[in-house]
C-alpha cells in the first residue's frame, strides 16, 4: 500500500492544513461503516478522497449494533430475497477475505420451551435450513459457518446454563456471523482507506453541502474552510436529511442492555428468544469477548429531531428484561442491568411499522449532484459503499475502474493465506512479532504483536483497565487509530464506557494514554 495506515492527531493536522488547497475526486461526509467503506472503495480505485465526520469514527449508528453480521434469514422470512442474498454474500466476504480477524461464526440457541409449539419449532428450523441455503448460494464454506441442528435439553444447558430446565425440550442450534466489535471494523476501514491515500478528517462538520464540495468547520478550533470536490457522497445515515432537506427519513430505535460478565454464568452460545405475539421476531442474547452480555433489540419509531447519542428509555429496558426472563431459570431485575445503549436505523420514510420496513439501501441524487446513501444494514456496508462510488464515478465521469473491496484485506487481516487453508484461532495471519494473547489477536489480528511490543518496551502498559483492555491498547489507539480524546478511547476504540462505573475507573488510564 502506498501510505502508512496510522491515524493520529499529527496526521490530521497535516492533512487538514492541505485540504483547502486541493480539489479531490470524491468527498465523503460521514465516517460510519458505509462512509469509511466508500472512502476505501474510492481510494482503492485510484481516486483522490477526503472523508470527514463532525465527530469521530463510528460515532453514530455503526457503533450501536448487535455486533451481528447477518446472513439474511430475517429478510428472507419477509420476502426480501434480494436483501437476504446480498447479506449472505457480504457476510462471506467479511469471513473469508476482508476481515476474518474481526468476524467469525457464532452459535445461537432457540430454546424449545413450552411457549414454542412443535409447529413453530418446525417452521423456524425450515427457516434455518433456508438460511443455510443462502450460505451455500453465497459460497461460504461450511467450515466457517456450520449448518443448523436440533440438540437435546442437556446439550442446550451445557451451552447456555442460565436457561430454565423446566419443560425444556431441547433447542434449535444455528450459526451466523458476529463482529468482535463494530466500531473496530469502522476503524479498520478508515485506516485501510488512509493507507490508500484517503484523507480521514474527524471533528470536521459539513455546514453546507453541494455537488462540488462542502463548507466545513473544524470542531476543535472553530475555523471554517472549503473542501472542493468533483463528486460528493453523503453517508451520514439518520442525519442525512440535515444536509439534504428533500430526504425523508423514518429512523427506528434499537435498544440493547449490557450485563456484566457474572450476570449469566455459563452462557457459551447466543440465544434467540421469541418475542410474544410476533411470528418472525426474536430478542438476541449475545455473549461478548470481554465477558459482558448484550441483550437486544427493540424496533421502535423515533419522532422529532435526531439526537447525536440516542438514549435507551426505561420502557425498552423493561420490555427486553421481560422477554429475556421468559427463558431464564433465575429471572433478572433492573438492578442487574449494568448499562444500556440505543442506535437509530437510517430507514427511508414509508408507511407501516418500522420493524416491517425494507432494509434495502437506496441511492438518492440531489439537485446539486450530491449522492446520498441511506438504508441498508451494517452487514452490507461494503455493497452500499460500492454502489455509491459507482454512482459518483458515473456522475463525475471520473474514469475509475470497478470496485476492488470484495477481496481487499483490511488492516490487521495480514498476508492472504493459500486458498482453502484453515484460519488460525483469531482468523488472521500469524503475527510476526511473536505470540500474542488470543484476546489481542481477536482485536488486532496481524497487528497484535505490535501492540504487545509496546508492553515489552514499557511493562506499565501491560496493566489492565476494566474489561481486560490494557494501557498499551489505549496508547495504540492514540498513535495509530485516530483517537483524540478520552471519549474516543473509552466509547469507540474500546467499549469500556458502556458501563458507567467501568468508564469512571478507566478515565485516569485514558488521560494518561493521551499524554504518553
Amino acid at each position: 500500500m502506498p501510505v502508512n495506515s496510522s491515524l493520529n492527531a499529527a496526521r490530521r493536522s497535516r492533512e487538514l492544513a492541505e485540504a483547502g488547497d486541493l480539489v479531490v475526486d470524491v468527498l465523503v461526509v460521514g465516517l460510519g461503516a458505509t462512509g469509511a467503506g466508500a472512502a476505501l472503495d474510492a481510494a482503492s480505485r485510484g481516486l483522490s478522497v477526503a472523508a470527514i465526520d463532525a465527530h469521530d469514527l463510528a460515532f453514530g449508528t455503526s457503533r450501536w449494533s448487535s455486533k451481528m453480521i447477518h446472513g439474511g434469514l430475517r429478510y428472507l422470512a419477509k420476502g426480501q430475497v434480494k436483501v437476504a442474498h446480498e447479506s449472505a454474500v457480504e457476510r462471506g466476504v467479511l469471513l473469508r477475505h476482508t476481515a476474518p480477524h474481526l468476524v467469525r461464526a457464532q452459535p445461537y440457541l432457540l430454546p424449545l420451551t413450552p411457549a414454542v409449539s412443535g409447529g413453530r419449532a418446525a417452521t423456524v428450523m425450515t427457516g434455518y435450513r433456508l438460511g443455510d441455503g443462502l450460505r451455500m448460494a453465497a459460497r461460504t464454506p461450511r467450515r466457517l459457518l456450520p449448518g443448523p441442528s436440533r440438540i437435546s435439553a442437556g446439550r442446550a444447558l451445557s451451552l447456555a446454563a442460565p436457561l430454565s430446565p423446566h419443560g425444556l425440550r431441547g433447542a434449535l442450534l444455528s450459526w451466523d456471523g458476529r463482529l468482535v466489535d463494530d466500531a473496530r471494523l469502522v476503524v479498520a476501514l478508515a485506516r485501510t482507506a488512509a493507507s490508500w491515500g484517503a484523507r480521514i478528517l474527524t471533528r470536521c462538520r459539513a455546514l453546507e453541502l453541494a455537488g462540488d464540495g462542502a463548507r466545513v468547520r473544524d470542531e476543535l478550533t472553530g475555523s471554517t474552510f472549503a473542501i472542493r470536490a468533483r463528486t460528493v457522497v453523503n453517508a451520514t445515515g439518520v442525519w442525512a436529511a440535515q444536509l439534504d432537506p428533500d430526504i425523508r427519513m423514518r429512523p427506528s430505535r434499537g435498544t440493547h442492555l449490557v450485563l456484566r460478565p457474572e450476570t449469566l454464568p455459563g452462557l457459551r452460545a447466543g440465544l434467540h428468544v421469541p418475542i410474544p405475539g410476533e411470528s418472525n421476531r426474536f430478542a438476541l442474547v449475545l455473549p461478548q469477548p470481554d465477558g459482558r452480555v448484550y441483550v437486544g433489540l427493540t424496533d421502535e419509531p423515533v419522532e422529532g429531531p435526531v439526537p447525536d447519542v440516542p438514549q435507551a428509555p426505561e420502557e425498552d429496558v423493561a420490555f427486553l428484561l421481560d422477554v429475556l426472563n421468559s427463558v431464564l431459570g433465575v429471572p433478572l431485575g433492573r438492578q442487574d442491568v449494568a448499562g444500556t445503549y440505543a442506535g437509530l436505523r437510517p430507514l427511508l420514510a414509508a408507511g407501516g411499522r418500522t420493524a416491517d420496513l425494507s432494509r434495502e439501501h437506496a441511492l438518492l441524487t440531489s439537485r446539486s449532484g450530491v449522492v446520498t446513501v441511506v438504508g441498508g444494514k451494517l452487514t452490507t456496508y461494503r455493497r452500499m459503499a460500492e454502489d455509491a462510488v459507482d454512482r459518483v464515478v458515473a456522475l463525475g465521469r471520473l474514469g475509475a475502474g470497478g470496485s476492488r473491496t470484495a477481496r481487499l484485506p483490511l488492516v490487521g487481516t495480514g498476508p492472504a493465506r493459500k486458498a482453502g487453508a484453515a484460519p488460525d484461532r483469531a482468523g488472521a495471519a500469524p503475527d510476526r512479532a511473536g505470540a500474542a494473547p488470543d484476546r489481542l489477536r481477536e482485536r488486532y489480528g496481524s497487528e497484535a504483536g505490535a501492540v504487545r511490543a509496546l508492553m515489552a518496551e514499557d511493562p506499565a502498559l501491560a496493566e489492565p483497565v476494566p474489561t481486560g483492555i490494557t494501557r498499551a491498547e489505549l496508547v495504540w489507539a492514540v498513535r495509530h487509530e485516530g483517537a483524540l480524546d478520552v471519549d474516543d478511547l473509552l466509547d469507540r476504540r474500546t467499549r469500556i464506557g458502556l458501563v458507567p462505573e467501568d468508564r469512571a475507573a478507566a478515565l485516569p488510564a485514558a488521560r494518561a494514554a493521551l499524554a504518553y
